[in-house]
């Protein structure tokens, strides 16, 4: 039956008949798959008539084997529709629709013997499709050399991007047209493991808007187990190529049947704010695999951190020194340098400051022993996660914590070496249950031991989520720093919080710092696949307030750092500045202490990638809503129509906005607070000043 399947299909090759479409449920976006003249599997998407991605390759080069390229048949296809409504554990909105249409392909390369799959499922705002790979005979155990998806574009359209580097994503974001791509140029400073694999080496997601108005963005998602998807711009044909991270010995991936790749996606829409709405990332995303989720809880969270990162503030050292040993040293015997930010009476003062404001949690950095000598050396063993300082009484802060309500949140930074990690995490999470921890902070910082291993390379993949699963089981929420970006699979293991994997507020304090558009940006790219832990909340805005004559300072107004929180998703937000730089404008850091981070719905007003943002908000199991406005370096209008809230209902505004004579550069933290009532036929007209936001709370009238 095979062979005659496999003859009849060819005769249809030869024909030209073998192509296969796959509409959107809404029919606005179409999928092609064909085989090419040489048994190539290819694809290429339209949406609404108006070619997207033109005729592109899949297929995979194998190490020591023949490609997985050409020379495939098809043996059959199944076509399927899937139309259902799930509730996420926390998130923007309170239900999620997952509707598509499927396409599964069954292919057979005849000269080997080997057969694959490519599953294909089309929503209304983009599409994602697999490789898979059944258990078979003649394709057991192989080693993926390179990965040959490619994205054949339609023109040289103006693009998002940051350069391809397998160990950061901290970058700024580059904006110009697609052929105009020089990761070389890309600003580096700042970053510690700054190294491109290509000159035109970009990372996913990349963002891209075409002159006919289509937004377009190319990524991923649900990888738990494979490299993450860099690509390779070909300059000249306007093509992006998968690129993946090798190992020492320059495989990409170890596969063993029955197995399959993470999704490769394309969100294609003609509205910006659709993009930003988009949930297609979460519903490529495996359904959540953790029985009971009682334990975990968004949260608003202060922290021993800021002011490690301003001048002339505090240390995550205890002494100042090198050459230190974790398993010989007598830390008692070390000279205190007196900076020393994580002691036991500096964190009463910032529990003390959570339990008065209602904030849940206390981030500590730089409690436990190591930091003398733990950046840049590349160093085996650095942290043992369970040894303090000298000046940090674990057993009384944990007491103090409790009888203040508050819970401490854990910080295990391991300096990139995750053997030692690895090593050591179980004492570390015996550790964390004795004295009462239930969240953690991870830290990646540097370059990755085992040596070879890259950031975003199948091990370090694999360690991440062997680490969120330990993290589960044991009944801890987990914010991953420096990991590779995510890719919605906080639906599988809601216990991951939020993610670093970008570039945060903190290059604000000692380096050229975020332009004014990045956080215009980032929520159409890096957050598509899941919530960051940006840190916003910075009141004291110009570093020479801790050190004349520094020039660094946060690229915003004071306002704008307030709208991150409702721009900036995250069920995990940290206030970041210190106590004492919020008890300055206490009326402004009530939107802080309001706001929410879980959400039963949410409303995109405007939207523009690199310009402009505006997004309402509505808090979970409340009437009460919440707005951020934010724009780039360019002062604008916000205009903000109230028609989402409740009909027939009245509702108190407090708009916390730009002084009229703000600005991020020459008078960034001057701000009014304007209060007023408004109801659904309302609209809001606010000036944002150059780098600057704004933030409403909206609260019914009894």
């Amino acid at each position: 039956m095979k062979r005659i399947n496999a003859l009849f299909l060819f005769l249809c090759l030869l024909l030209g008949i073998n192509a296969q479409s796959l509409l959107s449920p809404d029919g606005n976006l179409k999928l092609i798959f064909q085989l090419d003249e040489t048994g190539c599997p290819t694809y290429a998407l339209q949406y609404k008539n108006i070619d997207v991605i033109k005729t592109s390759k899949m297929g995979f080069a194998l190490k020591n084997e023949a490609a997985l390229q050409n020379g495939f048949t098809i043996l059959s296809s199944q076509n399927s529709s899937f139309d259902e409504t799930w509730k996420p554990v926390w998130g923007e909105v309170n239900e999620i629709r997952d509707q598509h249409n499927e396409l599964l392909v069954n292919l057979h390369q005849t000269r080997t013997n080997r057969y694959m799959q490519i599953r294909f499922r089309v929503f209304n705002d983009g599409i994602g499709f697999r490789y898979e790979f059944e258990k078979q005979d003649k394709l057991g155990y192989f080693k993926i050399q390179d990965e040959l998806t490619n994205f054949n574009l339609t023109g040289d359209h103006k693009t998002f991007w940051i350069p391809g580097n397998f160990d950061s994503n901290e970058y700024y974001y580059t904006t110009s047209n697609f052929s105009e791509i020089n990761a070389n140029k890309a600003d580096g400073s700042g970053i510690g493991t700054h190294k491109l694999f290509s000159a035109t080496g970009v990372q996913s997601p990349i963002l891209m808007k075409t002159d006919k108005g289509l937004y377009i963005l190319i990524f991923e998602a649900g990888a738990l187990d494979y490299p993450a998807m860099h690509l390779d711009a070909n300059l000249k044909n306007l093509t992006l190529t998968s690129a993946l991270a090798p190992d020492a010995y320059g495989t990409k991936a170890y596969m063993q049947t029955p197995c399959k790749t993470p999704w490769r996606t394309i969100l294609v829409t003609d509205k910006a704010t659709e993009l930003l709405a988009s949930k297609t990332i979460l519903n490529l995303n495996e359904p959540c695999k953790i029985e009971n989720t009682d334990f975990i809880h968004p949260q608003k969270y202060i922290g021993i951190w800021w002011e490690m990162h301003v001048p002339n503030k505090s240390s995550w050292n205890y002494a100042d020194g090198y050459n230190i040993k974790i398993k010989d040293t007598d830390w008692n015997k070390l000279k205190p340098n007196g900076r020393h930010g994580a002691t036991t009476e500096n964190t009463k003062r910032y529990i003390d400051f959570a339990a008065e404001h209602g904030f849940n949690g206390v981030l500590v950095e730089g409690w436990n022993i190591g930091w003398e000598d733990w950046a840049g050396n590349w160093k085996e063993e650095v942290f043992d996660f369970v040894t303090p300082y000298p000046d940090f009484n674990v057993e009384e802060l944990s007491q103090y914590a409790k009888s203040k309500g508050v819970k401490i949140i854990m910080h295990h930074e391991t300096s990139g070496s995750v053997t030692n990690y690895e090593r050591r995490i179980d004492d570390a999470i015996d550790f964390m249950k004795k004295y009462g921890y239930d969240a953690v902070k991870t830290g990646y910082v540097g370059w990755i031991i085992p040596r070879g291993e890259e950031h975003d390379g199948q091990w370090m993949a694999q360690h991440y989520t062997r680490t969120i699963e330990k993290f589960a089981n044991n009944r801890i929420m987990v914010d991953q720093h420096e990991p590779t970006r995510p890719t919605g699979q906080h639906r599988t293991y809601p216990n991951l919080m939020a993610c670093e994997a970008a570039r945060g507020n903190e290059y604000n304090a000692w380096s050229s710092g975020n332009p004014p558009e990045h956080e215009t940006i980032i929520p159409f790219t890096r957050l598509m696949g899941g919530p960051m832990d940006y840190t916003p909340g910075i009141f004291e805005i110009k570093m020479d307030y801790y050190k004349k004559g520094n020039l660094c300072q946060v690229h915003t107004t004071l306002a704008k750092q307030l709208a991150l929180y409702v721009t900036l998703y995250s069920p995990l937000q940290m206030a970041a500045d210190l106590p004492e730089n919020y008890e300055k404008h206490m009326d402004a850091f009530r939107f802080i202490k309001d706001v929410a981070v879980d959400w039963d719905d949410t409303k995109i007003l405007e939207a523009e990638p690199g310009d402009y943002i505006c997004i309402a908000r509505k808090a979970k199991g409340s009437n009460n809503w919440f707005v951020g406005s934010i724009t780039d370096e360019n002062a604008r209008t916000s205009i903000i129509d109230l028609s989402f809230l409740d009909k027939d209902k009245t509702y108190d505004a407090v708009i916390y906005k730009d002084a009229k004579d703000a600005d991020w550069q020459s008078n960034p933290m001057a701000y009014i607070i304007e209060n007023k009532k408004v109801n659904n036929k309302t609209t809001l007209k606010i000036n944002l000043a150059k780098g600057g936001g704004c933030a409403i709370s909206l609260r019914p009238r009894p």
